[in-house]
């Protein structure tokens, strides 16, 4: 059941892997269907393989269909894992090289603001919510305190990094760790202790990488020491739909990746199995205005498709008014039920009025 360029996707172990995956155009298909193809006929053991994702929904997904494509023992093992949890998982095993005990707590967004709290002597939810900020894109560039505080350009920043060190003083007390943590410790292991990365590439011997856009620089950092020069990777990220970088996600790592691997195969999937033919256009308009990476083109077979409707109204008011008239249009010419209706809305603000 898959296209050319999907199973092209599967097969290739020839070295380091970009797939550029446009929406809808099956690359989780193409994730599960390499797990499934590395086990059963490359004969890799399912323990020697992970696939990271982004979400823990992501990732028990994918766990179900690579349990439904294999039925058996032979999934026994597989890692499929978060980012976060995969580092919890190494720093709860090298606990001892940093100074840690293995039981260690893990710190949620909340505790980290209560200490916070406690060092900058205020309740002022937004400065709280400043210094987390900053100490977390800090921590995701890989900056340590002493470092963030050499960079610093104002007096502003020295501040936070003054506040920054104390907070890590205090986790290091605490025996605790915070959610950025769990990817940087683990990249500051490796840096230190070469015989503990060995150890972790000889167990991970290849590595799916989904949403690959998504990573930050702490994240590629750890993808690259795994992965180490042989490169036994294959990450599908899209740079049409990099969206984070307010959370320090580096759509550069698509960039980057051709410069660490300069053997990288790139195979681009465009062919969308989710929208018809008016829609990809459309988007594919707007999207040609933003600066790329990668050149592709969506396209499908599902049809040209119903024309697209722009309706202007001059204020909420008018806008909710319309909605509503055309459901209930709809509603009595068709005969259907309003549960067969749905309203989509930004923020829920906007609900009220509808």
């Amino acid at each position: 059941k898959l296209n050319s360029p999907q199973r092209e996707a599967v097969k290739y172990l020839d070295g380091p892997l970009l797939v550029l995956a446009g929406a809808g155009s099956g690359k989780t298909r193409v994730i599960t269907h390499k797990i499934v193809y590395l086990i059963e006929t490359c004969g890799f053991s399912a323990s020697n393989i992970a696939a990271i994702t982004f979400t823990n929904k992501a990732a028990r997904e994918m766990q179900e269909r690579v349990g439904k494509l294999l039925q058996g023992k032979s999934a026994r093992g597989l890692t499929v894992t978060t980012f976060h949890s995969l580092g919890l998982h190494i720093l709860r095993q090298e606990a001892k090289h940093l100074g840690y005990k293995p039981r260690f707590s893990v710190l949620d967004s909340s505790d980290s603001a209560g200490i916070l709290n406690d060092i900058l002597k205020t309740t002022d939810k937004k400065e709280i919510r400043r210094a987390q900020s900053v100490i977390s894109n800090w921590k995701n560039a890989q900056l340590p305190p002493s470092l963030a505080a050499r960079q610093a350009e104002n007096e502003v920043e020295r501040q936070l990094a003054v506040i920054y060190q104390a907070y890590q003083d205090t986790l290091q007390a605490y025996q605790a760790m915070d959610f950025d943590d769990l990817i940087r410790l683990p990249v500051e292991l490796f840096e230190k202790h070469p015989a503990v990365l060995e150890k972790w590439r000889d167990k991970l011997r290849y590595l799916l990488i989904d949403e690959y856009q998504d990573t930050n620089t702490c994240q590629y950092q750890l993808v690259k020491q795994i992965a180490g020069s042989r490169g036994a990777f294959t990450a599908v990220g899209d740079d049409d739909q990099a969206i984070y970088a307010w959370r320090g996600a580096n759509v550069e790592n698509l960039k980057t990746l051709q410069d660490d691997y300069p053997n990288l195969q790139v195979i681009k999937l465009e062919q969308n199995y989710r929208s018809t033919v008016r829609i990809l256009r459309a988007a594919n308009t707007l999207i040609a205005n933003n600066p790329k990476l990668f050149e592709k083109k969506l396209w499908s077979d599902l049809g040209h498709g119903d024309p697209i409707q722009i309706m202007s109204a001059k204020d909420d008011d008018q806008e909710a008014e319309n909605v509503v008239m055309r459901l209930q249009t709809h509603k009595f010419q068709h005969r259907t039920r309003f549960a067969d209706y749905a309203i989509l809305y930004r923020g829920n603000h906007q609900a009220r009025i509808f």
